[in-house]
């Protein structure tokens, strides 16, 4: 591509996103974790201060560990434990995301993580919604449309990922798109979980999975071949299934030719996958050899607090490391589009006439 017509920063935040792989409590804003830290009662910070608080999760985050990474949310999460923190909280996220100009996000929170001061499972998930209601409408009030759904994780290294299922399938009819497990990979295998997966297919529900961001090419697989993941949170380590020659030529293992002939989507988080140890660079990242070879890859944030990122910032270390142009970075929101927990018909209302008009105007 020509640098000189390389995209520019606020075209990047104007044009159409679609993001598949947002965690909740990831993506808070630092002021808001300071005032819900005072109105609530927690006093595990480092610091108050609003500037100092979002440097300290950025460098606690740029660990190279995802065990490391995974202690930052032991404050966010603290600080979510009522359910007016938690709807002002997603109500902020939309209403950010929708600022970044992300037409249609699936936010990702584990539920049992915010019942430490009685909330239950389902009072989570209402406080939740309305958050996610309130966020689209103020959105909507700024010229701004945006579509939010929900994900519910289970954490992989406790015992309620049916539960969770369930809660899943019951508000599945309220802004719940679909069904996940996160947390630590090594030592827990996504096969731990099989009950939970069964339950979500045979209530024909939606899910992904956390499989290679940590673990390798047997989280994959186990995600797919035993659970039947529908898409693969990061999926980054499928590269290890790509043997190059010495004249470039790249040959794809069973696993990685299987990936791609059945489009699995890939929820790619690259300055996430940076810090966490998963791809040393944003250049050296995977991200460019998959989208070569045609995987069905998806540009998406992880955690926005803590990797101090938005879509558009990751879209741009994309252009700035890979050259991509507009018809790429298309195809990367069509890509994540097509592959979101939404109805066919309301998938193809926001491509034909939300993204690619977008893009249109763009490349015009």
């Amino acid at each position: 591509m020509d640098t000189t017509s390389a995209p520019s920063r606020e075209q990047l935040r104007q044009a159409p996103k679609v993001l598949l792989h947002d965690h909740l409590d990831g993506g808070l804003r630092p002021r808001t974790v300071v005032e819900l830290a005072d109105s609530t009662g927690y006093d595990g910070l480092p610091t108050t201060d609003v500037d100092e608080l979002g440097q300290w999760f950025a460098d606690a985050a740029d660990s190279g560990s995802l065990e490391k990474y995974l202690e930052t949310f032991a404050h966010t999460c603290g600080v979510m434990q009522t359910e007016d923190a938690l709807a002002r909280v997603a109500a902020e996220a939309v209403e950010d995301l929708a600022d970044d100009g992300v037409v249609y996000a699936e936010l990702r929170y584990a539920p049992e993580l915010f019942v430490e001061r009685g909330l239950s499972l389902d009072a989570v998930v209402k406080a939740v919604t309305d958050g996610v209601t309130e966020g689209e409408r103020k959105a909507r009030a700024k010229g701004r449309g945006i579509r939010a759904r929900q994900l519910l994780c289970a954490m992989r290294q406790h015992a309620r990922a049916s539960e969770i299922a369930e809660l899943t399938v019951r508000h599945r009819d309220t802004g719940v798109a679909g069904f996940d497990i996160a947390g630590p990979e090594a030592g827990y295998p996504p096969t731990r979980n099989l009950d939970a997966f069964e339950y979500m297919r045979s209530n024909n529900g939606h899910f992904t999975i956390h499989a290679g961001e940590a673990f390798g090419l047997a989280s994959i697989w186990e995600a797919i071949q035993h659970c039947g993941a529908e898409r693969l949170g990061h999926g980054v380590r499928i590269a290890d299934d790509l043997k190059i020659s010495a004249d470039g030529e790249v040959q794809l293992g069973r696993l990685a030719s299987f990936v791609r002939d059945t489009r699995i989507p890939l929820e790619l988080c690259p300055s996430s996958n940076v810090q966490t140890g998963a791809a040393p660079s944003i250049a050296e990242h995977p991200f460019g050899l998959l989208a070569k070879l045609r995987f069905r890859v998806t540009v998406n944030t992880d955690n926005r607090l803590m990797s101090g990122c938005s879509m558009s910032s990751e879209f741009a270390a994309l252009v700035d490391a890979f050259g991509y142009d507009w018809a790429d970075l298309q195809w990367f929101t069509i890509n994540a589009m097509k592959s979101a927990f939404l109805d066919f018909d309301q998938r193809l209302d926001v491509i034909n006439n939300v993204i690619k008009p977008g893009y249109a105007g763009l490349m015009a």
